[in-house]
């Protein structure tokens, strides 16, 4: 018995698959066939593509470029936010610790 894995394709391979479909004219059939991935996949490839170019969020991985940037910001931001919250928590408790040492002096 073989473990198949599943394969996993970049970012930038999606964009490439999908803009074949909504930028070049190709059938999804085609572009499937000329990029050796599944019909089913190539459709939902295409699928999230036309939604992030009309402006819908999605829940995948974005393709276009501006989308991976915004979710890359995102963390980012995320990530600068709790690390703010840590220092400020941080601070508060050793400034409390300071002046309580300093009374019982």
């Amino acid at each position: 018995m073989t473990n198949r894995t599943r394969p996993t394709f970049s970012p930038e391979f999606r964009l490439e698959a999908a803009q074949l479909v909504v930028e070049k004219g190709y059938s999804i059939r085609e572009a499937a066939k000329a990029m050796n991935v599944a019909k089913s996949t190539m459709e939902s490839w295409v699928r999230q593509l036309r939604k992030e170019l009309n402006g819908v969020p999605v829940k995948a991985t974005p393709m276009t470029p501006d989308q991976l940037k915004i979710r890359e910001l995102e963390k980012r931001i995320k990530q600068i936010e709790m690390e703010k919250d840590i220092l400020k928590k941080a601070s508060v408790d050793s400034s409390y610790q300071r002046n309580t040492l300093i009374n019982h002096v």
